[in-house]
């Protein structure tokens, strides 16, 4: 009979705390899940979860501080693996996990990886670039596809159908598995550069999305995107879209139907050219025509059948001009004539022998500068110039200042 101790719920509870903490293999521990539930507390940011499994259910919480570094939303029925510690709730006595980290698993973490590689191949601007139209005649076809698949086999049965004798490139390559993103890679690199390729068809058969995950991997899509020429993708079923599928220029739902968009129809281009034949055949005509009906109004212009008539007009019309180039000459000497004696006259009345004339007389000095009373010296040799004749003389100092007068001299 073993010896009976009774002690409280609370101490109980107490005493598995602390197992349960001092435990070493229950503080950090990984485990992966369902999560049965999960549910945010918008006031307090913590999210209440219930992970489990086939055999057993575990409540958890994590705190903001640590959910606020989650890169996805928790939803019920996500497969997630989480950090965490255990712990003893007291007020309930519930084993609790505490969770730091929390990261999804399988077909959840692919689809969190391929939305947030989506999100930056849109930041970058690689989905808003204008798509490039697709040449009328393309002088060559070029394909990336597998050599062994039903995709090429198709596509080139449709090319040579609409187009008999159309260049096809093809570019083989795997499409699906480890190595197949660095191979599409290297086969779009070795297409480019073929000369006369003008339109290139990206293809592969349907499969599962782990068939098409080289057609999301992240240097396809920007090999796709640095392509020179045109890209058409037909990768997967019709339902199925993949991140080559959003920056190709033309996405169609079949390598069949790629190729009915990138090689023209011969027989409806035939058609087209035949109409445009037309069409220039009757604009010429058109033309021709009008230019003969204005032809023949020049050759039934009278100025035309009497060429007489255009030169007497031309005569006339040179006689008026010399009338006028004749009046305008006699009126340009009449002017310059007045002009000119305008000035004659003005000169001889500047002539000092016309001032002589009337009797005055010019004083000057041996030199022959003209010279006034105030400038003499007494005993000064002069020379006095009249109209008939000059003498020289001596001047003496006058007896009173001269008085003042209109001339300098006589």
């Amino acid at each position: 009979m073993w010896e009976r101790s009774i002690i409280t719920v609370s101490q109980l509870v107490g005493e598995l705390a602390h197992a349960v903490d001092e435990a070493p293999g229950l503080q950090l521990r990984w485990v992966a899940g369902e999560l049965v539930e999960a549910k945010h507390h918008p006031a307090s940011g913590h999210w209440y979860l219930t992970l489990g499994d086939a055999a057993s259910r575990l409540k958890a919480v994590m705190f903001r501080q640590d959910a606020q570094a989650l890169g996805f939303q928790p939803q019920a029925g996500q497969q997630v693996a989480v950090l965490g510690q255990v712990r003893v709730y007291r007020p309930q006595g519930a084993v609790q996990l505490y969770v730091k980290q929390m990261e999804p698993l399988g077909a959840g973490a692919e689809r969190q990886a391929l939305e947030a590689l989506l999100a930056r191949l849109r930041a970058e601007g690689l989905l808003s670039r204008p798509k490039r139209p697709l040449p009328v005649l393309p002088r060559a076809v070029g394909v990336v596809t597998s050599r062994s698949g039903a995709a090429v086999h198709d596509i080139i049965t449709v090319a040579q159908r609409r187009f008999p004798g159309m260049p096809l490139v093809v570019a083989p390559t795997a499409v699906q598995g480890e190595g197949a993103p660095a191979g599409i890679v290297a086969a779009l690199a070795r297409i480019a550069e073929y000369p006369g390729v003008d339109v290139v068809i990206v293809a592969r058969g349907g499969g599962s999305s782990e068939d098409l995950a080289a057609f999301n991997d992240e240097r396809v899509v920007r090999a796709v995107y640095a392509c020179p020429r045109p890209i058409v993708s037909a990768v997967g079923h019709e339902i199925d879209t993949t991140l080559v599928d959003l920056v190709s220029d033309m996405r169609a739902p079949t390598p069949s139907a790629a190729a009915e968009l990138a090689v023209p129809e011969h027989g409806q281009l035939a058609r087209q050219l035949a109409q445009l034949d037309q069409r220039a055949a009757r604009w010429l005509s058109l033309r021709i025509t009008e230019l003969r009906r204005r032809v023949a109004g020049y050759v039934e212009h009278g100025v035309l059948r009497s060429p007489e008539r255009l030169l007497a007009e031309r005569r006339v019309a040179l006689d008026r001009w010399a009338d006028r180039a004749a009046d305008r000459f006699r009126w340009v000497v009449a002017l310059d004539s007045r002009v000119l004696s305008e000035w004659a006259n003005r000169l001889a009345g500047l002539d000092p022998t016309a001032v002589l004339a009337r009797g005055f007389a010019l004083v000057a000095d041996q030199a022959g500068h003209p010279v006034t009373a105030s400038t003499v010296v007494s005993g000064q040799q002069l020379d006095v110039r009249w109209r008939d004749g000059s003498w020289a003389v001596s001047a003496e100092r006058p007896l009173a200042a001269p008085r003042s007068s209109g001339h300098d001299g006589g």
